[in-house]
């Protein structure tokens, strides 16, 4: 596919499988190329979406501006200190590619993250994380472009914002382009294995003392077993975010659903599992026309085939609805919707 191209069709770049069309998509493949776009007479009035690999979109209309699709390449060490590795990827890298070659090249730390669909310049928008590890604790800088002036910003830690799937990008839809991250991986590398199900993939493996590849390998039987492939059933991953309420509702809820999921937090709010509650709601393995909540697990909607995106906010909504009405929690979408 060329570089620039008008009435482009997104269709095969988000993970959905979703009908949609942009105005201009543009393969970003360098700096220079992205800045000579800025310098458009037109650029200032033109919406702009920033896409990754898709793995967290629902497109429910065509986009009538400039769809930048990164595609910055690049990895290589930074830095060697004696507390930690530096390394580096361009945006548009595979993320779980980039994980393995950390890995394979001795500089273990992302492990607990491995098979999450995406690129290394989407993860930090939404600081992406699974089985007890968040990408922010694990982050050292990451380099940006400012898509109003051009110029190119370096965010440390504390200027991302980061939060629960949520950073500074993600709430300036459209204003930055990440081009290159970096990671501080510690040393000594120390294992993350205290969620039960990585300890359980562990076991079958008879893995006692588990070195960095055999949790990735580990992650990755679990994702693999519980999550569906994009590529044979369109999803963008899981769709909800697990909500945070206060301990009073949490021990109301378990006075009537003792066994119910919970996870204390530091501010002394309690995290509940999203899954565990649509489940309890009724809609696991259930359709709403070609839109369906995924049989394996419950946090994940599907496109049977022929799905639209108005067809992933009705179910969206109709599961949120009853979840609010059954548990007084309102559940939060993790995706980006894109509209018209």
């Amino acid at each position: 596919m060329g570089e620039d191209v008008r009435n482009a069709d997104l269709a095969g770049l988000n993970t959905f499988g979703l009908p949609a069309r942009a105005a201009r998509l543009v393969h970003v493949r360098s700096a220079a190329q992205l800045k000579a776009l800025i310098a458009e007479p037109a650029w200032a009035a033109t919406p702009r979406l920033v896409l990754g690999s898709g793995s967290n979109l629902v497109l429910v209309g065509d986009f009538a501006g400039t769809v930048l699709k990164v595609e910055l390449a690049g990895r290589r060490l930074v830095a060697e200190h004696a507390d930690a590795w530096v390394v580096e990827a361009g945006a548009g890298e595979n993320w779980h590619a980039f994980v393995r070659w950390t890995l394979e090249h001795g500089w273990p730390g992302l492990e607990n993250l491995s098979l999450i669909p995406g690129t290394v310049g989407a993860a930090p928008i939404q600081n992406i994380g699974a089985y007890g590890l968040e990408l922010a604790e694990r982050f050292d800088a990451l380099d940006a472009i400012d898509l109003d002036s051009g110029q190119v910003r370096t965010f440390s830690l504390a200027d991302c914002g980061f939060a629960y799937r949520d950073s500074v990008f993600k709430r300036a839809p459209g204003r930055w382009l990440v081009s290159a991250v970096r990671f501080r991986l510690p040393r000594p590398w120390r294992a993350v294995t205290r969620y039960a199900d990585v300890m359980q993939a562990l076991g079958e493996r008879s893995i006692a003392t588990p070195d960095a590849l055999d949790i990735s390998d580990a992650v990755v039987a679990i994702r693999r077993r519980k999550l569906p492939d994009p590529a044979l059933l369109g999803n963008a991953g899981s769709f909800f975010k697990n909500p945070v309420v206060d301990a009073g509702l949490c021990a109301h809820l378990l006075a009537a659903y003792p066994a119910m999921p919970h996870y204390p937090q530091a501010d002394g709010s309690e995290k509940l599992a999203a899954g565990w509650l649509i489940e309890q709601a009724g809609w696991k393995g259930r359709d709403l026309g070609p839109v369906g909540c995924y049989e394996r697990q419950a946090l994940v909607l599907v496109n049977r085939g022929g799905a639209t995106g108005a067809d992933v906010e009705r179910i969206a909504r109709a599961i949120m609805a009853d979840v609010e009405a059954r548990f007084g929690v309102r559940l939060e979408p993790e995706p980006v919707f894109v509209r018209a």
